[in-house]
């Protein structure tokens, strides 16, 4: 222990005075906590002055540390950088850290094609194309699309658009496309149609709505009615619309909005996109404990780690209150946008208005957070009684197996932790060694699989089975067979025609049944149809890919190089059925393959 001390002291007089970051370690060498200086050596050492006025967390911080690194940078905006990539790296526990990994649906139009479609993507990239998001939660995306493919007649398809094609597909005749693949629309006024859905995603509702109403007017004029009622059912569509999504008459800017809201020790932090003046979606953060988190530490580390994932950040942050670097950091987030980002904690106006949005938004999480985490923990609690378990399960996995008549069975792990679901340790399988609709051994194989050594996951407290004793028995004989048959494991099922779920349960023939509206019974059928969607979602999916696969197989002359290339210049299946004998000729059939593949999609 005293040479460790020694060790620290040496490294405390050594420390460097340029920009960089700091980790904090303790005994096990495990990282306590991360920061960043403009200067280190005063930074780190002002952490043990004697006689320092710590807060409760500092002081525990320190009273824990062993051991220190640093890591030198060119410039304090580089050891932003780096303190959030290390801290998205080793989440130590005395850092504010976001739970959250996901990355977030954009639109992409690349508006420097000929002909620009909209696609969805995950990473913003610099490649010309326009971005609209982030979209959270992804209904707001999908409600998005529909509109869009609704009013504006854009080009959804995949092929290769030159103006050559023999014939127009179905969504030309229901006049969702002007068919540019046919030639029926030029390039001048499929980029019209371009600019208008632009004018909509930005939130120029006035100027997209007025140049319709010239062009229906016009329409009018020239006594082409049937075009005068489309545009003014598209300008009835676009107003209502927007109408619901109108949050703010402010300029048309992308704008994030932070608001945050504290109960006790818990705080929940609402994130707002707002685009042109609409409301587009919204990300929330909670914490069960952060009595000792700043305000301003909660809202800075959640921008640093949020846009640090994040490819585009908005050209105005809004914040409830002002913070540390802050300059700093609008400059760090300039560089990623590629211009000039404000950050700014309005405290008057429309702007201010804006962030008590956000705040009456995180005070409403909140509050079902904290329902949330009381029902779970009453949940928690009658499991361990009615299960006679050690303690209340923190972990819980569920499973489920889906398949259509024995063919492509695949399996599903989900797992609840903490009161809620833990995504990033979900797993799906393919059923590799049973024949045919065999559920029960199915079971016995996953669950094999998943305890027998192969998955680096944390122990769970509880296992449930999605099905009666037949799926139960053989669990727990893999669970034996692996000598885990200490770990709890249940059945859930219902009775045929019966609505109560029904538990069973090791070494008893009859179940427990469970109040239909009793927290636990909420928690397992959570689990249990979380496990059912996330199976059936896998399963879709590769029937999916087989029947596609399994038509095109069935003709000589196609193997796996040519079915590609057969989907990626058609788009789909459905769009290869349709294709001319000319069109599937220059996609480089031969006569014969044509005809054989004519018989085999009629």
């Amino acid at each position: 222990m005293a040479a460790a001390h020694s060790a620290l002291e040496t490294k405390l007089t050594n420390l460097p005075d340029q920009p960089g970051v700091y980790l904090f370690k303790d005994q096990t060498g495990a990282v306590l906590y991360i920061g960043k200086a403009a200067r280190l050596a005063d930074r780190v050492r002002s952490y043990f002055l004697k006689g320092a006025d710590h807060t409760p967390k500092t002081a525990l911080l320190v009273s824990q540390i062993a051991d220190l690194e640093t890591m030198v940078t060119r410039s304090e905006l580089e050891a932003l950088i780096l303190e959030s990539n290390l801290v998205k790296r080793h989440r130590p526990r005395f850092n504010v850290v976001l739970r959250d990994d996901k990355q977030y649906p954009y639109l992409r139009l690349p508006i420097k094609d000929r002909f620009p479609r909209l696609s969805i993507v995950r990473r913003v990239q610099k490649d010309g194309a326009l971005y609209y998001g982030p979209y959270t939660p992804a209904g707001a995306l999908r409600e998005t699309l529909k509109v869009i493919k609704r009013v504006f007649p854009l080009a959804t398809c995949t092929i290769d658009i030159d103006g050559t094609a023999e014939r127009a597909c179905i969504e030309f005749e229901i006049k969702r496309c002007m068919a540019p693949c046919t030639g029926q629309q030029t390039q001048a006024d499929y980029h019209r149609i371009v600019r208008q859905v632009r004018q909509f995603l930005e939130g120029h509702d006035r100027e997209l709505v007025d140049e319709l109403r010239t062009h229906m007017e016009a329409a009018a004029a020239r006594e082409e009615f049937e075009e005068a009622a489309r545009l003014r059912d598209r300008i009835s569509k676009i107003e209502r619309t927007l109408e619901r999504q109108r949050i703010t008459q402010t300029a048309s800017i992308d704008q994030d909005v932070v608001g945050l809201a504290r109960h006790g020790a818990s705080v929940d932090l609402q994130l707002l996109f707002v685009r042109g003046g609409l409301l587009i979606g919204r990300k929330d953060f909670f914490w069960l404990e952060s009595a000792d988190a700043t305000d301003e530490e909660l809202v800075r580390s959640s921008i640093e780690q949020f846009y640090n994932k994040e490819g585009q950040p908005p050209r105005e942050l809004l914040i409830p209150v002002d913070i540390p670097d802050g300059d700093l950091v609008a400059r760090w987030l300039s560089e990623k946008r590629g211009e000039t980002v404000r950050v700014l904690a309005p405290e008057r106006g429309t702007k201010h208005q804006l962030v008590l949005l956000a705040e009456e938004n995180a005070a409403a999480a909140l509050a079902e957070h904290l329902r949330n985490q009381e029902l779970d923990r009453q949940a928690g609690d009658e499991l361990q009684r009615v299960l006679r378990l050690e303690t209340a399960p923190k972990r819980i996995e569920g499973f489920d197996v889906s398949n259509t008549m024995g063919n492509q069975s695949v399996a599903s792990m989900v797992v609840w932790e903490d009161g809620r679901m833990k995504k990033s340790d979900y797993r799906r399988f393919r059923i590799a060694t049973v024949q045919g609709a065999n559920d029960f051994a199915s079971m016995q194989e996953v669950v094999t699989r998943r305890y027998g050594g192969m998955e680096n996951l944390a122990r769970p407290d509880l296992i449930v089975i999605d099905g009666g004793l037949g799926q139960l028995a053989f669990a727990r004989s893999a669970l034996k067979d692996l000598g885990q048959s200490d770990l709890a494991i249940i059945g859930l099922a219902k009775a045929k025609g019966e609505k109560d779920e029904r538990v069973y349960l090791p070494g008893r023939k009859n179940p427990i049944v469970l109040r239909a509206n009793s927290p636990a019974t909420h928690l397992l059928q959570r689990i249990r149809d979380e496990a059912h969607r996330f199976a059936v979602t896998y399963h879709r999916k590769l029937r999916g890919k087989t029947l596609v696969t399994s038509h095109l197989d069935q003709v000589i002359g196609i193997g796996s190089i040519t079915r590609t290339k057969l989907l990626k210049r058609f788009g789909s299946l459905a769009n290869v059925a349709q294709a001319s004998e000319e069109d599937l000729r220059q996609a480089g059939l031969s006569e014969r393959v044509v005809q054989q593949l004519r018989r085999e999609l009629a």
